[in-house]
């Protein structure tokens, strides 16, 4: 967001002054998170009614988490929102400016800047709950992302079949999700990959999931927050700005490189087992020549 105040979202701050708040404002706090945004943008007589905290504490509250007032929280929210369908015409018109010229070594140094900000922002609490749940062979895991964020849920689930079975990619076309939605169990994991623009198809179908099968949703997004997570367990927001039209992939792609190495090692003696088990099925299909075999092709 362009209003100076700050590029984190009201999310963040409320997490960040955790420590500083009393009994009460943890009340407002955790009301506001459970259903973020939208709690935030009810009137402040509804979120005294909910959370029984008083107007006054309320006020306390926002003024900790860097809020002028209450209205002055519900601009912030609203912003959040916008800025969480920006398109790529939205974004041009913000672009910081590369020359032609350098434009290569230029783009390459932002982007490495948003992949050391994200190993700033997820922390290794995190990354390891969620390679534990990956590498857990008793679990089902099943994987979609958006539009374009497919592409990286696909490209994790391609590595992960060849460390362990049980790895379902599931359809674009929400005709087939309901064969996935039947089989999965309590503790089977989702994962679901969504940045902006959201697809709000996947949030339908989070909110499906939990109800009906409660299996563990991982939603996988940026700071503004796809309308899935609101269904999550575990959720990982990743920065995805390069200062361009375009939004970056890359953290994600970083984040799902370093989970495959994880996984992988979690039992190499399990994951060597199967490489060579999938090598053998592989090779032996038509297709498939002599340099093939002896390791000539560029997969992995």
């Amino acid at each position: 967001m362009n209003d100076g105040k700050s590029s984190t979202t009201v999310r963040t701050r409320i997490r960040e002054a955790a420590g500083q708040l009393t009994a009460s404002e943890r009340k407002i706090a955790n009301a506001i998170l459970a259903d973020y945004p939208f709690t935030g943008l009810e009137n402040i007589q509804e979120l005294a009614a909910k959370t029984g905290v008083s107007a006054p504490s309320i006020t306390r509250f926002v003024s900790k988490i860097g809020c002028s007032g209450f209205q002055d929280l519900q601009r912030q929210l609203i912003a959040e929102l916008k800025e969480g369908q920006r398109s790529p015409l939205d974004l041009k018109t913000r672009q910081t400016p590369v020359g032609h010229s350098e434009f290569l070594s230029e783009y390459v140094r932002r982007i490495a800047s948003v992949t050391q900000e994200m190993a700033a922002t997820v922390s290794q609490a995190q990354f390891d709950i969620l390679a534990d749940l990956i590498a857990d062979p008793s679990r089902n895991i099943f994987l979609l992302g958006g539009r374009v964020s497919d592409n990286v849920a696909s490209f994790l689930s391609i590595h992960l079949r060849q460390i362990r079975s049980g790895i379902y990619h599931m359809s674009d076309n929400p005709e087939f999700w309901p064969e996935h939605v039947l089989r999965m169990r309590k503790k089977d994991v989702v994962l679901l990959f969504d940045f902006r623009r959201y697809q709000l198809s996947l949030a339908r179908l989070a909110e499906t999931i939990a109800q009906a099968r409660g299996a563990t949703i991982v939603v996988i997004t940026d700071k503004w927050m796809s309308p899935a997570a609101r269904s999550a367990d575990h959720i990982v927001a990743l920065p995805i700005e390069a200062g361009t039209a375009w939004d970056t992939v890359a953290a994600a792609i970083v984040l799902v490189e370093a989970l495959i190495v994880r996984v992988s090692e979690a039992d190499w003696e399990a994951t060597q087992k199967r490489i060579r088990d999938w090598d053998g099925v592989r090779f032996s299909m038509p297709g498939y020549d002599q340099d093939t075999i002896n390791g000539d092709d560029d997969e992995t």
